[in-house]
């Protein structure tokens, strides 16, 4: 579904990172096979954007679990930025959603998801305000949309359960990061947005009117790299995933010592960062292997679905090739 572009405000964003500094890492995670005559691979540069499925990774590096030297994430602005630079190749890895990752593949641009972070249960969503009593109140009202391929995504399934068509309601194209300031100046009706913004916007009095629970599969995200990636750096992508997955397992046993964390790094309170978190399904290592790995991996049976739903909205150009979609490189032990 392309989203008219004349209201545009600015360039598209996908989970700007609000990153509030997290400082150098305080120690290192040694590399196994960089001794003796095994030669270190090329650093490994990751980008990502705003999005607390992504937030246990930079977690990891605030933490000291990277070896800056071998590995570093990077900030971006933009899903079109992590994308471009991939292509560019000023990146080796990122962060992307996977209608995202399919969008680039449609392009041309041969992406391999390695790691899936999460599953949006809840975590992207249609905040209104009061006065919109339901879904089909919708109608000539004025949504806040990013203009990119998961706020179209969204919309879509949020009119196709109103029953409303897209000239039936009146989109204002933004990006996420001036999404809380639009809604204090009443410039919207109603964002299609995703946390930490959600959480902040419905505690400016905002409700939920819809979201991901209504959309299984259909919002994951996926740690994405090109192709010739995973022969030139197995090493690096295995300590990210280990890292990933270490962070996951303290958040599921002691969710109090990375609330303060992740509260800085998402601008959220203890309670607002809890609330963000119970909108994801985190899969662990095992759950991962089930996406990633074996004849028919279940992220390429997601894929399909999902694409013949982004053709239908128009948000495909063409349908991506689905073979080798997906790689258990980096679940393998480092």
């Amino acid at each position: 579904m392309p989203l008219p572009t004349s209201q545009a405000v600015d360039d598209p964003a996908r989970r700007h990172w609000l990153g509030r500094g997290l400082g150098a890492a305080a120690g290192l995670l040694a590399l196994p096979g960089l001794s003796g005559c095994s030669r270190p691979e090329p650093l490994l540069r990751v980008a990502s954007n705003n999005w607390p499925g992504y937030a246990l990774m930079h977690a990891a590096q605030a933490l000291g679990r990277f070896d800056p030297t071998r590995l570093r994430l990077i900030e971006m602005p933009s899903s079109s930025d992590v994308v471009q630079s991939l292509a560019a190749g000023t990146v080796e890895a990122g962060a992307l959603t996977l209608d995202e990752l399919l969008a680039a593949r449609a392009d041309g641009l041969d992406l391999v998801a390695v790691l899936v972070f999460d599953e949006s249960r809840g975590g992207d969503a249609v905040v209104a305000r009061p006065m919109v009593r339901d879904l089909t109140d919708l109608a000539g009202r004025r949504i806040g949309v990013e203009q990119s391929a998961v706020g179209a995504l969204v919309l879509h399934a949020t009119l196709r359960s109103a029953g409303l068509r897209l000239d039936q309601v009146r989109p204002v194209v933004m990006t996420v990061a001036e999404h809380v300031q639009a809604w204090r100046e009443g410039l919207v009706d109603a964002l299609v947005s995703f946390e930490p913004v959600v959480s902040q916007v419905m505690a400016l009095g905002g409700k939920r009117l819809f979201d991901s629970r209504s959309m299984p599969g259909a919002i994951v995200d996926v740690l994405a790299v090109p192709r010739p990636v995973l022969a030139q750096h197995p090493r690096g992508l295995r300590q990210i995933a280990a890292a990933h997955f270490e962070m996951l397992a303290l958040w599921q046993q002691d969710p109090q010592r990375l609330l303060p964390l992740l509260g800085e790094q998402l601008g959220l309170g203890p309670e607002a960062v809890r609330q963000a978190f119970e909108g994801l399904y985190l899969p662990d290592l095992a759950l991962n292997r089930d996406w990633l790995t074996g004849e028919t991996p279940k992220l390429t049976a997601s894929a399909s679905a999902l694409v013949e739903v982004m053709q239908i909205g128009h948000m495909l150009p063409r349908p991506p090739a689905l073979a080798g979609l997906a790689s258990g490189l980096a679940l393998e032990p480092r």
